[in-house]
């Protein structure tokens, strides 16, 4: 072969093994790369970075893509735990990277760093991670398709201005942040290659703009959870290749617009929580619908037929609304129907009998309409069903027996129908049950001992129907029941001692039955109980002693048979009346009762005298034998005692005045003042006259229980750890430093005993004030300056304190007051700190804390608690301000509270004037007006509709008494802006839900 021949051989092996050394030269630099962005993440969960090692090629990496020419194009690391500061400007040094993913992970901190060296990427994912700070700027990424940072952490004013030059987007998601509040973006409907829009609870504000048709590609619009206000606009029909519309939680106002029937490839539309009206006949060709969720608005008319012809349809969900007519009768027919829930509308007709004819329905909620007919059969055997409340109708008939069974229904609510007939044996095979409601009704027989079985149930409530027999002597095997109401019935025989093994127990209500033979003192064992009604019926013996151990802030057992003398702490003020209609009883020298009568006249209490007399000879020659053993231990004793002084710990949180034998010797039975929520409360009296209160916690294991022991024999019972309400108390209570939360001088412990010692509040607690012989007149000044501090003492523990604190029982016996009726926030047993994880904030136990009539109805659902279970606590206390009523009262009515007794009367501003205290003047009552609306607010069915406590002060604030805002001004030299507080915000505080 020639020279001349192998030149362009030898031409083509340099250039290789040039290009092969710059190739080499890349990838080492692309390795280097890599090998900082692994420096500056981690990952403990998973193996992302365990193939990131020196010696493995880069497109061997985990999470690594490479091009044809080996070149790195794209990382794809999401949901690999990785943590630390993001080097994205670093990252983005990789010549041909197009595509980085790293959502859901822990990466946090600020993107400070210049955009420029990213203007290749496509596609940018950051969403779900723990950033902070601003969104940079974005201009430089002209070339991005898909961005994403929902969820990510970033607050601060968003580049909206940055989106003009990202026009080749397809994909935009940047929701679930808190920026600050704009308007629309207009800069978004430039975009329009957008086949998909999040921009849900990103602080959107004003109206959707017109113009939003223009984005004809889109398949997904989600604009949820902002403050959008106004109309939806009429060129939203323009977009037809939607298959996901989500508008709910806004402001939104009119119809539905014209021609929305256009959007025929919609599957999912959910424009919830607004304020729509209209009807939904623009909605009757949707038919590849698959979940429709329109509640909460103001729809009218009737729901189109058609619905029951759709052959993808498994949700609907058109509670509150104002809908009429009937349900379609083929609803479920062709689907595998999953939801449906039409409750609080005005709904007739039968119950569509196919919405479980696949065996796939989970929620059956019609609740509060006006249904008509039998409850179908076809539901006996929908073993899918979880929820199943047709409560507040017009139903009857008999209930089909195997939907007392069904094995994973945790609800069943028929109350307030015409139903009839018994409960079967059936419901042995509930094994789910948790909640069974069928008050008001026509059913009758016999409770089954089969119920036993059900043993998740926590709730029970058969009240006003026509029961009779005896109640199930198995009952106690129900270990989780938290409520039974059996009230108004026909039930005979005896109370089963095995209720006292359901030591879950909170609320017993037996009244108004035929219930014989005594009260059992097992109840006095029952560890949460706070509400005991046995009132009206034929029971006899005596008053248990154990049931002084409770905690009750409702007892009745009035219109008996009892005889005997009322246990003392029983014969307190807040349970006076009580008693009522058992001629045979007498009361204690404390409390609103007079004395038992004396009996000694009698031949019985004679022979017990001439017994006593002589036992007391044989008693006294006994001593005498004993004398001097017991003269030569004494001094050992003393010595003893005063060893025992030395295990006395106390820790004070405040400067002392007092030593703890001040406080031990006064704990006395005739310095019992009352029972607080979690112990016995004394009244000591210092050598300077300083007055205190010493709450005794107890202890179920020991002392709380035996209620015949004296005081001082229950501070030397044995036990072991501190009880939960003490620790709960001292937790809440030890550091907090507020005028209107009760002061926590000290703890006083020993192995054997556990005390608090407060302030004492000489004008005892505002349910004294208001509803017990202690009564005392308030006026309304008074009132609104009590409402108004308890506020204020709760917006303490929700938003002043380092860690945020949820009392979980207040109520009014739990609000103090001073010499000068101010008020303390007090009873901190059942108190709960949030921690910072934000675990703390919830209690998913079955025992539901509280007092019932103060309990929010979340509980009844969820078990859980959170800071708005104490905003409707005091929604409770400022309704009973208001009204001068009980939560709990029959002129309410049967199974309803003060709170569904205001909601009932606040049709109009007049007929909520009614329900004013009698005792408050006629100038007043516009001013109570106002507190009540607030109060109605507060108790909101939904926790997310109530205002923070911090919103509750400032509502209070500005519905100050006219007489106190004029005073304020008198007192007060400095200008006003001659504008009235309680008028600025009037139409803030007159609307409520």
């Amino acid at each position: 072969m020639s020279r001349r021949a192998t030149a362009p051989y030898f031409f083509r092996f340099l250039f290789l093994t040039f290009l092969f050394s710059c190739l080499s030269r890349c990838g080492a630099a692309e390795f280097d790369i890599l090998l900082k962005f692994k420096a500056a993440l981690h990952s403990s969960d998973t193996h992302a970075f365990h193939s990131w090692i020196p010696g493995n090629a880069p497109c061997n990496f985990t999470g690594v893509l490479c091009g044809s020419d080996g070149s790195v194009t794209e990382i794809n690391l999401p949901n690999q735990r990785l943590v630390g500061v993001l080097p994205l400007d670093s990252i983005c040094q990789l010549p041909s990277l197009r595509v980085l993913y790293l959502g859901n992970n822990f990466l946090h901190g600020p993107i400070t760093q210049d955009l420029n060296n990213c203007t290749r990427l496509q596609h940018l994912d950051l969403g779900f991670n723990f950033f902070s700070g601003r969104v940079p700027d974005l201009s430089s990424l002209s070339k991005l398709e898909l961005l994403n940072l929902n969820g990510s952490g970033f607050s601060g004013p968003f580049p909206w201005k940055s989106l003009e030059n990202l026009t080749n987007l397809a994909f935009l998601s940047l929701g679930d942040n808190q920026f600050d509040a704009s308007p629309f973006p207009l800069e978004v409907l430039k975009l329009r290659k957008l086949h998909w829009l999040y921009l849900s609870n990103c602080s959107l504000q004003g109206q959707i703009p017109t113009g939003i048709g223009n984005l004809v590609l889109l398949t997904n619009l989600e604009l949820s959870s902002n403050d959008l206000i106004g109309n939806i606009p009429a060129d939203i029909v323009n977009l037809k290749n939607l298959t996901q519309l989500e508008l709910y939680a806004n402001g939104l106002t009119g119809n539905i617009p014209v021609g929305f029937g256009k959007l025929t490839s919609l599957r999912n539309f959910d424009a919830s929580t607004n304020n729509l009206e209209g009807d939904l006949s623009e909605l009757r060709s949707l038919t590849q619908l698959i979940s429709l969720q329109l509640f909460e608005n103001s729809f009218s008319g009737e729901i189109p037929k058609e619905f029951g012809d759709f052959k993808y349809l498994v949700n609907l969900t058109l509670y509150r609304n104002n809908l009429t007519g009937s349900l379609p009768q083929r609803l479920g027919y062709w689907t595998d129907f999953d939801t449906i829930d039409v409750s609080e509308n005005y709904l007739t007709g039968p119950i569509p009998t196919d919405m479980c004819k696949n065996g796939k329905l989970k929620v059956l909620l019609m609740l509060q309409n006006k249904f008509t007919g039998e409850i179908p059969a076809t539901y006996s055997n929908c073993s899918t069903l979880t929820r199943f409340r047709v409560s507040n109708n017009s139903l009857s008939g008999s209930v089909p027996a195997g939907i007392w069974g069904l094995p994973n229904l945790n609800i069943i609510d028929f109350a307030m129908n015409h139903l009839e007939g018994a409960i079967t044996s059936d419901i042995a095979n509930a094994k789910a049950l948790w909640q069974l409601y069928i008050a008001n009704n026509r059913f009758s027989g016999e409770l089954p001992s089969e119920i036993s079985e059900a043993t998740a149930v926590v709730s029970i409530d058969l009240s006003s129907n026509n029961f009779s027999g005896d109640i199930p002597l198995s009952i106690g095997k129900l270990k989780k029941l938290n409520i039974i109401q059996l009230q108004d019935n026909m039930f005979s025989g005896r109370i089963p001692d095995s209720l006292g093994s359901c030591v879950s127990l909170n609320v017993i209500n037996f009244a108004n039955n035929s219930l014989t033979g005594q009260i059992p003192s097992t109840l006095g064992t029952l560890p949460s109980l706070n509400s005991l009604n046995l009132s009206n019926n034929q029971l006899t013996g005596s008053i248990p002693a154990s049931l002084s151990s409770l905690r009750l802030s409702l007892f009745d057992v009035s219109h008996n048979r009892l005889t005997g003398c009322i246990p003392q702490s029983l014969a307190l003020e807040g349970y006076n009346g009580s008693s009522a209609g058992s001629p045979g009883l007498c009361g204690s020298n404390n409390g609103c009762y007079g004395p038992c009568p004396s009996d000694s006249g009698s031949s019985v209490g004679l022979l017990t005298l001439v017994f006593c007399f002589v036992a007391g000879i044989v008693v006294l020659i006994a001593l005498l034998g004993c004398f001097i053993f017991i003269k030569s231990k004494r001094r050992n004793d003393e010595q003893d005692r005063a060893l025992s002084k030395d295990s006395w710990n106390v820790k004070s949180f405040r400067v002392l005045s007092f030593s703890e034998e001040d406080i031990l010797n006064s704990i006395k039975e005739e310095n019992l003042i009352g029972k607080g929520g979690s112990g016995k409360v004394y009244k000591v009296i210092l050598g300077n006259g300083k007055e205190l209160a010493v709450k005794h916690i107890w202890n179920s294991k020991s002392e709380g229980r035996k209620s015949q022991s004296s005081s001082t024999a229950m501070l030397k019972k044995k036990r072991s750890g501190n009880p939960p309400e003490f620790d709960a108390e001292v937790t809440a209570l030890s550091s907090i430093r507020h005028v209107n939360v009760v002061k926590l001088y000290c703890s006083i412990t020993s192995e054997d005993s556990c005390l608090l010692v407060y302030e004492f509040l000489p004008n005892r607690s505002l349910w004294d004030r208001l509803h017990t012989c202690q009564m005392r007149e308030l006026d309304w000044n008074t009132r609104y300056e009590i409402a108004i501090g308890a506020a204020k003492g709760l917006e303490y523990l929700h938003h002043g304190y380092e860690r945020p604190v949820i009392h979980r029982d207040v109520k009014s016996s739990n609000i103090l007051l001073d010499e000068f009726l101010k008020p303390r926030i007090a009873d901190f047993g059942l108190a709960k700190i949030v921690h910072a994880s934000g675990g703390g904030g919830s209690d998913s136990s079955q025992v539901i804390p509280g007092t019932h009539g103060y309990i929010a109805p979340e509980y009844a659902y969820t078990c859980k608690v959170n800071e708005k279970s104490d905003v409707y606590s005091f929604g409770v206390v400022l309704m009973e301000l208001v009204t001068g009523k009980k939560p709990i009262e029959a002129e309410y009515g049967e199974n309803k509270d003060i709170v569904q007794w205001v909601y009932s009367k606040a049709g109009s501003r007049e007929s909520m004037t009614e329900v004013v205290d009698e005792r408050i003047p006629q100038g007043f009552r516009e001013d109570a007006v106002k507190v009540l609306r607030i109060a109605i607010r507060c108790t909101a069915r939904l926790p997310v509709l109530r205002p923070s406590m911090r919103t509750v002060v400032q509502m209070l604030e500005d519905a100050e008494p006219r007489q106190l805002v004029s005073i304020a001004i008198a007192e007060d030299d400095r200008t006003h802006d001659g504008v009235h507080t309680e008028d600025k915000n009037v139409d803030h505080i007159d609307q409520w839900p």
